[in-house]
């Protein structure tokens, strides 16, 4: 996994579940409170994730990461 900290997910931060990209689609991030991350992804909705245990990317939707 990436060096990525639960603090870097900040709502309205954007990402992806590397495995399962495909399906899921885009997530933004809604809230993160200890080590769970609340997160709507575009084609499942609302899903909470410990970060410890689903890879997640930080991406960027212009462009600019």
């Amino acid at each position: 996994m990436s060096d990525i900290y639960i603090g870097d997910f900040t709502p309205g931060t954007f990402v992806i579940n590397v495995k399962k990209e495909k399906e899921w689609g885009i997530g933004q991030v809604q809230s993160s409170i200890n080590n769970i991350v609340t997160i709507n992804f575009e084609n499942v909705g609302k899903k909470t994730i410990n970060p410890k245990e689903v890879e997640l990317k930080i991406i960027s939707i212009n462009g600019t990461c």
